[in-house]
């Protein structure tokens, strides 16, 4: 399956690309942005899924485009896929109460899904920096929405309250990096000067057959279609019952 995040368009809009890309068959879930051209996450899969939602829980969240969970059945059972993508937010603003809002929503929602599925991943922009191995200039970004510590508290809670593992740090090993975003302004890209702000959370059973996990970043500046680059993971049930 496929998670989008900052899709900034229409269903109609998406399915219209994606009829263009060869994707015609893939069934498509979305959750626009209530103003247009803003947010707006999407799930694409395989089949039609069983249960598509758009509910994070507060109102004030509703219909923002930054919340979608699909389920799907899968080899080892039914599989929960979320889709979601936190803004920037800006340190010492009534923003970055907002952002702060919605970590503690997301993470509200994720102890739900621990309760209720074995198998469940958070997938998306989260716009938080859980160290400094995700993050090349950290010293300079001391202070900054995406780098505070009261962001990177809720990554800690998720993983020691609910068992969600950052599935990609899992497999990979400590860094520095490997980033998936990188400012389009200066040479960060080329100096490598990113930050890894895209994750794969699991749940401890998911995360448990997570077998590879790799960022498509572009081979140069020019090759690139977004700042940010593709974080693919593969799972293997056959793993889990071994």
């Amino acid at each position: 399956m496929i998670a989008l995040q900052e899709v900034r368009a229409s269903d109609e809009q998406v399915r219209e690309v994606l009829d263009r890309s060869g994707l015609r068959d893939w069934h498509l879930s979305c959750a626009p942005g209530r103003v247009k051209g803003h947010a707006g996450v999407a799930v694409l899969t395989r089949g039609e899924p069983s249960r598509v939602s758009r509910d994070l829980g507060p109102s004030e969240f509703a219909d923002s485009g930054r919340w979608l969970e699909v389920d799907v059945s899968g080899p080892g059972g039914q599989v929960t896929v979320v889709s979601t993508y936190v803004h920037t937010g800006e340190a010492g603003t009534p923003r970055q109460g907002e952002k702060m809002r919605f970590l503690d929503a997301v993470g509200s929602r994720l102890a739900a899904l621990a309760e209720r599925d074995a198998y469940a991943v958070l997938t998306g922009d989260l716009n938080v920096c859980h160290g400094v191995d995700d993050l090349k200039n950290w010293k300079g970004n001391l202070g900054k929405s995406g780098f505070l510590p009261e962001e990177q508290a809720h990554l800690d809670l998720w993983a020691r309250a609910h068992g969600y593992v950052d599935v990609h740090r899992a497999l990979h090993g400590p860094g520095p990096g490997p980033y998936t975003w990188w400012s389009w302004r200066g040479k960060a890209f080329d100096n490598d000067a990113g930050w890894r702000i895209d994750y794969q959370l699991g749940s401890r059973a998911l995360a448990a057959v997570a077998t590879r996990a790799q960022v498509g970043r572009a081979a140069a500046y020019a090759e690139r279609w977004s700042d940010h680059a593709p974080l693919t993971v593969d799972y293997d049930f056959a793993v889990g019952c071994g």
